[in-house]
């Protein structure tokens, strides 16, 4: 609504004068004369399109005359092309309602402060034009992880850091620390954490985080944490299934393993990271998930042989889970016990769910070089081919490996190139294609990292040639 813009503000580098916000907005009202028809009168001036409609301000709201708001008037806004003075502006709704004397169309004067603006309004008051070009606009993205909210500034922002972190920490209440990263993710720590500044609020990242119901805790300054991929995290553990055990290979401190856990998913995860590895063992046990995801803190690429061999070793030696039946399973495994069992209470109410002998899926979320990693899958099942079709029904684990990339251009070629790099890595040639193929690949856009790049999940099924070559 044109009329209803924040005051321009030029105001010095990092100062916010909140009371500069406060405006007020000249529109209309229609008086409803008995507050019994304030509905009726509604639905009539919606139809004709000439109520006030804007985000965050209400319809209905009180006469402006003090004694006749105490007795219960009320007022409808309208829309600001409707002028009390001038009949010329009012619909034949309007007039048909001051002919009768139900409504009567009266000045209203608005009063906005600084709580009524958002973000974005604040930002744009405050920021010099230059600064707003339509590329690039005003800085409005951020990650949160708990109570921290963390900013990656463009360097013409920069002067304006403290006043942005202020304003983001108002209109956020869930936020109390704002800070900068002032250097690349991996440029000074092999474990994806970065250099911070602090803009706003107390100097505290010890954080708790909620995702995929599932409650996580760490220290945000010595781990990696990504609030933006729960719908990455989200739409892979859909494809586990319970009772399958899946290898985290770069597990962080558990978006993918926990949640797995709690749906019944024997999850072998691991994190070199040891603050990763602390915390994930933290949350396991926080998340009450310990029977199905078992946390490690090795180099990846030993890892992946090692937790196969772990897995199989643990199926094995008749290791398992055991759950409480629900409801319709307990009444389900009674109805179909014997006579003989029923009388003698023997019918147990525990599921017991064996660790299978193979992997099912591996996930490998370290998107700047975990392609580099997949050489270590040679021989993975070396010497165990019996455990796979055709002398089985079970087939070769489905590899998802996170990678960067170009953004996906018409022709396909960024996708084609993840796919050659994959059989660079992996030593057989794999296609663009459906993952459930064989020497297929299927590439998914999960999210942009810049302008011209993009964050992917290659998946595809393990190459039998690849699975049972010589270990090296």
């Amino acid at each position: 609504m044109s009329v209803i813009r924040p005051p321009v503000i030029r105001s010095a580098l990092g100062v916010l004068d909140r009371s500069l916000f406060s405006k007020l907005i000249n529109l209309s009202a229609a008086a409803i004369a008995d507050k019994k028809n304030i509905s009726v009168w509604k639905q009539k001036l919606q139809k004709d399109c000439t109520l006030l409609v804007q985000d965050r301000i209400p319809g209905v709201v009180p006469h402006p005359d003090e004694d006749l708001a105490a007795k219960g008037t009320k007022c409808l806004l309208l829309d600001p092309k409707i002028k009390a003075g001038v009949p010329e502006t009012w619909t034949p709704t309007i007039n048909e309602g001051v002919a009768s004397k139900e409504i009567g169309v009266i000045p209203y004067v608005l009063p906005l402060t600084y709580d009524y603006w958002s973000y974005e309004d604040v930002m744009r008051s405050l920021l010099p034009p230059d600064l707003r070009d339509e590329h690039d606009g005003i800085p409005t993205g951020f990650n949160q992880a708990g109570h921290v909210a963390h900013l990656n500034l463009r360097e013409k922002f920069l002067p304006y850091k403290k006043l942005i972190a202020k304003v983001l920490l108002d209109k956020n209440p869930s936020v109390k620390t704002v800070i900068n990263k002032i250097a690349d993710v991996g440029n000074e720590s092999e474990f994806r954490t970065f250099a911070y500044e602090v803009l706003a609020g107390p100097d505290d990242l010890e954080v708790e985080a909620r995702e995929n119901d599932c409650s996580f805790k760490f220290n945000y300054a010595k781990v990696y944490w990504n609030g933006k991929l729960e719908g990455e995290h989200s739409r892979l553990i859909k494809l586990f299934k319970p009772g399958e055990v899946v290898c985290d290979v770069m597990a962080g401190i558990g978006p993918f393993a926990v949640p797995a856990g709690r749906k019944g998913v024997f999850v072998w995860a691991n994190d070199y990271n040891p603050e990763s590895y602390a915390s994930l063992a933290q949350n396991i046990t926080r998340n009450k998930v310990k029977q199905y995801v078992r946390p490690f803190n090795q180099d990846g690429r030993i890892f992946i042989t090692e937790a196969a061999d772990m897995v199989y070793a643990a199926s094995t030696n008749g290791e398992h889970a055991v759950s409480k039946l629900n409801r319709r399973e307990r009444r389900s495994r009674h109805a179909n016990s014997s006579v003989i069992e029923k009388s003698a209470h023997t019918v147990p109410d525990l599921l017991r769910t064996p660790i299978p002998p193979t992997i099912s899926h591996f996930v490998m979320n370290l998107p700047a070089s975990a392609i580099t990693f997949l050489p270590h899958f040679r021989g993975l099942y070396v010497g165990r081919e019996q455990l796979f079709a055709p002398h089985t029904s079970t087939k070769l684990p489905m590899v998802h490996v996170h990678c960067f990339g170009p953004k996906a251009s018409d022709d396909g070629k960024s996708l084609v190139d993840i796919c050659e790099r994959i059989s660079v890595e992996i030593g057989v040639g794999m296609k663009l294609g459906d993952a459930e193929n064989t020497h297929e690949v299927s590439v998914l856009e999960v999210r942009d990292v810049a302008p011209n790049k993009r964050m992917f999940c290659a998946s595809f099924r393990l190459p039998a040639e690849v699975a049972f070559a010589a270990r090296s």
